[in-house]
């Protein structure tokens, strides 16, 4: 939020899933939990030079990529954002109400940043693949989700599972079913599928990923691709019921239409078991298995939180 070039509030909202995946379709995290000091340092100058140069009055916001300190603006739009709403709720600050008093003349005063916050807002977004008959349930560019709901917790886990339980996401009670595509993603998911194992799931897996994750010392049943039709199958566990949760990671290097990983994650969605399908939000959502009970998640009024 600007007034007349000079920053009067602001809010830096981390992403959970890397870049490549819409700002619709991303799990927003306030205040960020894994930027450096740096990096936040070097966004905020630079949002307020770009504030100077455009001398910009009212709401603006700015979309950065960061990789070790290294950072670059992807773009910045001139008006209020989705996440508006979202930021003046769990900062408890009405950015609107700023913005109008910027643009009628009346002023603004800085506000208190959000890093000093005691607790953490999550937004997880919604949405409604099994409405949309073959539609792949994978994240990118285009935007998908169909709603958001946003939630606090004394923590990012505490939040983000509220959040995820609010858009209707079941958790697992015994069975998951892990298909990981390329060598570098299941190198990344390991130390996950570890914690999964070390929490009591039965771990089931495709053929490529249940060899590696045997190779790593966790056990696992493989199930056989659905055009395999050799058992046990993919597709009988699944329309029984016998599987409660799916992750499945697409191959960054094989995104083929159609192919058997699709059709997975497409059976997943038919018979409304749980989804997850971007690396890094399914392994936030291991981390708050792990750390987090359902019975841990504290039910407060939002005025509750300081």
């Amino acid at each position: 939020m600007a007034d007349r070039g000079e920053v009067i509030a602001s809010a830096i909202v981390e992403h959970v899933e890397n870049a490549g995946v819409h700002s619709g379709d991303a799990t927003m995290v306030l205040p960020p939990q894994k930027l450096y000091i740096e990096t936040i340092r070097r966004i905020r100058e630079i949002g307020r030079e770009i504030a100077r140069a455009l001398e910009i009055t009212g709401p603006f916001n700015i979309q950065f990529i960061a990789k070790d300190n290294a950072i670059k603006v992807i773009e910045c739009n001139l008006r209020a954002s989705r996440s508006f709403p979202f930021v003046s709720k769990v900062a408890k600050t009405n950015f609107v109400d700023l913005a109008v008093a910027a643009i009628m003349g009346r002023g603004g005063q800085n506000r208190k940043t959000t890093l000093d916050l005691n607790y953490v807002g999550v937004k997880a977004p919604q949405f409604s693949f099994s409405r949309l008959k073959g539609a792949d349930p994978v994240t990118g560019v285009e935007m998908a989700s169909t709603g958001e709901v946003a939630c606090l917790g004394e923590d990012v886990h505490e939040a983000y599972l509220k959040a995820i339980l609010a858009t209707g996401f079941s958790l697992p009670k015994k069975n998951i079913l892990l298909s990981v595509g390329g060598e570098e993603s299941k190198g990344r998911f390991l130390g996950a599928a570890q914690t999964l194992a070390g929490l009591g799931y039965r771990i089931f897996a495709t053929d490529k990923t249940s060899a590696f994750l045997k190779e790593n010392g966790v056990r696992n049943t493989r199930l056989f691709k659905v055009h395999e039709r050799r058992g046990p199958n993919i597709r009988d566990y699944l329309a029984s019921g016998r599987i409660d949760l799916v992750i499945s990671i697409p191959n960054p290097a094989k995104r083929v239409e159609y192919n058997s990983a699709y059709r997975l994650r497409r059976l997943a969605v038919d018979y409304s078991i749980p989804i997850l399908t971007n690396l890094q939000a399914a392994d936030l959502f291991v981390q708050a298995l792990a750390a987090r009970k359902p019975a841990d998640l504290a039910i407060k009024h939002w005025a509750e939180y300081e």
